[in-house]
């Protein structure tokens, strides 16, 4: 729960979220999200592309009485030690939004200013899991709270209507499989697979970064419309059929030593790891806390259709993070891929 609460009654709040490759924004007004953006500013390249993420979406989110701010990008490689990270995207943060005051979402201990980051690197480093299955269990007393995005996914248990997750930090996490280093768009499938069939043998795939969960789903028609803002790996096509020659790659192969039906059975195999590797992990955190049966997979981000089969697989009940909050229809879609900018746009904006 939040311990900490802006000092003034806010009626409209702005939630932000500094990824590594993205920026992620949403505007509540009176707890009711009724806009939310994503912006590619890849941080691999320096601050200079989140400078001008933070233009764009400060001009479409508009004036508000606070911003919380959470953060994943203090991890990039861009910055000497996550410390730094968050020291220079917290002021970065107060710099470039104005007009309103900016505070930190601290995880257990609610927003603090920007010039406290520093002193609470821990609980500011990579929170964002934290602020959007701290809103879940508000709104459901028992659940297993999962976001997929282009790089990760996060599985929380909420349990008595508090996040019970059993880590906090991402070394932590990745030990109890609460995070888990695959997104739909951005995993390089040589992190998926060892090994694919192709041609009645299971061959071993080439450890090059040829293609990527995208060129997977797009085979597929599974890519959901607006989410691969990055480059292709090759640089060359988003199309269906540059897509193949990538997947080809990663066998040695060229897209002329396949069919359609041959590739697409492949790219099958990469998506249905995946899917085994979010499954396999939520199994992992279920079997560490006594969830109810009757508690459901509540879920969020890009790749919530990955969820939604986990929850199958898992024989619980699927409910999307956008149905447990109050948000305007037009940016429904847009709240469930920015879950953790809407919640603590959201839950700030109540007063």
């Amino acid at each position: 729960m939040f311990l900490v609460q802006p000092q003034s009654i806010m009626r409209t709040a702005v939630g932000w979220d500094i990824g590594g490759v993205h920026l992620k924004a949403a505007r509540a007004q009176d707890g009711r999200v009724v806009d939310a953006v994503q912006i590619a500013s890849p941080l691999r390249l320096g601050v200079g592309a989140l400078v001008d993420a933070f233009a764009q979406a400060a001009a479409r989110m508009g004036s508000a009485d606070c911003h919380a701010v959470t953060m994943t990008g203090e991890l990039a490689d861009t910055f000497e030690s996550r410390a730094r990270g968050v020291e220079t995207l917290a002021a970065l943060a107060a710099r470039e939004v104005a007009g309103a005051p900016v505070m930190i979402y601290a995880g257990p201990l609610g927003l603090i200013p920007p010039e406290r980051a520093g002193a609470h690197v821990r609980e500011v480093a990579s929170a964002n899991w934290h602020a959007t299955a701290s809103l879940v269990g508000v709104a459901c007393r028992a659940a297993l709270f999962a976001d997929m995005g282009s790089t990760t996914t996060d599985l929380v248990p909420v349990i008595n209507a508090t996040v019970a997750a059993r880590a906090y930090t991402d070394v932590e996490r990745l030990a109890a499989g609460e995070l888990v280093y695959t997104g739909l768009v951005r995993t390089p499938l040589m992190a998926v697979a060892r090994r694919a069939p192709w041609n009645g043998r299971m061959t071993p795939l080439i450890n090059e970064n040829f293609a990527t969960m995208a060129d997977v789903y797009r085979v597929l028609g599974r890519l959901p419309e607006g989410v691969d803002q990055m480059a292709s790996v090759d640089g060359r096509a988003k199309t269906k059929e540059a897509s193949r020659a990538r997947l080809a790659r990663m066998i040695g192969c060229d897209a002329a030593d396949g069919g359609e039906a041959a590739w697409t059975a492949l790219a099958c195999w990469f998506a249905e790891a995946q899917t085994c590797a979010v499954f396999e992990a939520a199994m992992l955190v279920l079997s560490q806390h006594s969830l109810p049966g009757e508690a459901p997979i509540v879920g969020c981000g890009i790749g919530e259709t990955v969820l939604r089969e986990v929850a199958r697989r898992l024989g619980r009940t699927y409910v999307g993070f956008d149905t447990l909050i109050s948000v305007e229809p037009a940016a429904r879609a847009a709240a469930l891929q920015c879950a953790p900018a809407a919640a603590l746009a959201a839950i700030f904006s109540k007063g």
